[in-house]
């Protein structure tokens, strides 16, 4: 299935909905820019020192793999419109080498949604992404939970 677009709620994520992104690639100067803001390590600021450090050549940081896999589904507005924001990331794992060049898009699957108990105007949703290359490898997973807005004539009063 492809990304869910438009205003979407809690009730729109069943368990086993599935979406994937478009793809964007990264450049040698978005991996280099990058790298040298937030995670200056030889193998993602020198190519040289990539080179040597055993992963043949330039690579990206893991967080910005993860943070163009977080644009990217926001780019497609799978859960913008109704998202809470998220207690946080329950497993995320860097598997293979992001390298100049490379494009990425995300696939995600919805493993678990409740609705809160305490919140009647919430639910949580527990989604599985893979990241992507062009190759179809997957590059890095994560597991993560949002909290979304329940769809307003569905909301249980009671609680």
């Amino acid at each position: 299935m492809s990304a869910l677009r438009g205003e979407s709620y809690f009730e729109d994520f069943p368990v086993g909905r599935s979406f994937t992104t478009r793809g964007a690639t990264l450049s040698e100067a978005q991996i280099l820019a990058f790298a040298w803001e937030w995670d200056p390590q030889p193998f993602h600021i020198d190519v040289e020192a990539a080179a040597d450090w055993g992963y043949g050549g330039l690579i990206a940081s893991g967080f910005q793999t993860l943070l163009v896999a977080f644009r990217l589904v926001f780019q497609e507005n799978v859960w913008t419109h109704c998202s809470l924001g998220s207690p946080g990331i329950e497993a995320l794992r860097w598997l293979l080498p992001v390298r100049p060049g490379d494009t990425l898009r995300c696939r995600g699957e919805v493993l678990e949604a409740r609705e809160s108990r305490s919140k009647p105007d919430r639910g949580f949703v527990k989604i599985r992404y893979d990241v992507l290359n062009q190759k179809d490898e997957v590059v890095a997973d994560m597991l993560s939970t949002h909290i979304f807005r329940r769809r307003p004539s569905e909301q249980d009063p009671s609680g």
